[in-house]
């Protein structure tokens, strides 16, 4: 039986998947990198599945050529591909499986942002009845930058969900017309200013990579509508959170809802500059994919690629760096 090394985290939140496998054995191993490479090595396993830590190292040797390298989620910054293709490893995330979760979260926290939830709820604990007023969504515009699965998932349960007014910001044009009908975006730019301009609320669904480093810097804050909230469920490194603490210690916007870090958990890249000291922040600890169901998604997509690289299948799979497949020696 072909084993498989799954970190802790990933496999608690799935374990009921990882202990069913058919044909495959699940192990579970510290997440970092060294004791991951050494519970490889120790159990002679083939394939390993992990989370968002960032792995740089002694993880691509300890995998043999032809194994798979599963990010259980869709963003895969974590994984250095040049050195996983290099090294002969088949790199494969879990597209679609996460969808719903993230796209909830994402307007939980626009609605709280909404109604100031973070902060009634702290008084009403505290014996204090404040009857300040929030806003609603219905007839708000929010922008969308990033107008992939999940930004579009967002668009359509806010413009035919709650009636918001949706842009959005994307570097193709070519689906105007079918995100308008069938997401609801009413129009849709490559310009950025013009996408937020007017926005009431503006979330992020951009991946993250060495070209969307800081892109939420202080040169596209300061096009914001001074009412208008950050959302982020994407990555915390497309955010300058140094930019940003600025931007709303200042008041020129109005405030951020955050599920995702540069570090995490979370530390301000600035001491002087903590975002959890804001009054207008609203923080998670990037739990926007962590729900029963999308962890139970994921794990069955990433035992899924895991199958399909033994049977040789490997076009079937969701493969992130497919130019493997031209080395000698992958299988």
């Amino acid at each position: 039986m072909t084993t498989v090394i799954v970190t802790e985290e990933e496999y608690g939140k799935a374990q009921a998947v990882f202990t069913g496998a058919a044909d495959l054995h699940c192990v579970p191993s510290s997440a970092e990198e060294s004791e991951l490479a050494r519970t490889i090595r120790e159990n002679g396993a083939k394939h390993a599945i992990v989370g968002v830590v960032r792995y740089q190292g002694e993880l691509y040797s300890a995998l043999p050529r032809g194994g798979v390298l599963a990010r259980f989620g869709v963003g895969h910054d974590g994984i250095d591909k040049r050195k996983a293709t290099e090294a002969g490893l088949l790199c494969t995330n879990t597209p679609g499986a996460l969808d719903f979760s993230v796209a909830e979260t994402t307007m939980m926290l626009l609605l709280a942002s909404a109604r100031r939830l973070p902060r009634i709820f702290e008084a009403a604990r505290n014996g204090v009845w404040t009857t300040s007023a929030g806003q609603e969504l219905a007839g708000k515009t929010l922008a969308i930058i990033g107008c992939g699965r999940i930004g579009c998932a967002v668009a359509r349960i806010a413009a035919f969900g709650f009636g918001m007014r949706v842009t959005g910001c994307e570097t193709r044009l070519d689906r105007v017309e079918s995100l308008r009908s069938e997401v609801g975006i009413q129009t849709l730019t490559q310009d950025f200013a013009e996408a937020v301009s007017g926005a009431d609320f503006v979330s992020l669904h951009i991946p993250a990579n060495p070209s969307t480093a800081h892109f939420m810097n202080a040169e596209r804050l300061a096009v914001f509508p001074r009412n208008s909230w950050l959302i982020n469920t994407a990555r915390g490194s497309v955010v300058d959170e140094n930019a940003l603490y600025d931007a709303l210690a200042q008041n020129r916007i109005a405030g951020a809802a955050l599920d995702v870090f540069e570090r995490e958990p979370y530390e301000p890249a600035d001491p002087s500059r903590d975002l959890r000291a804001l009054p207008n922040v609203i923080l998670t600890p990037h739990v926007a994919s962590n729900t029963t169901e999308a962890n139970r998604r994921m794990a069955e997509r990433a035992l899924r690629n895991i199958s399909l690289a033994e049977s040789g299948n490997w076009k079937a799979m969701d493969l992130l760096n497919p130019e493997v497949l031209h080395q000698e020696q992958v299988s």
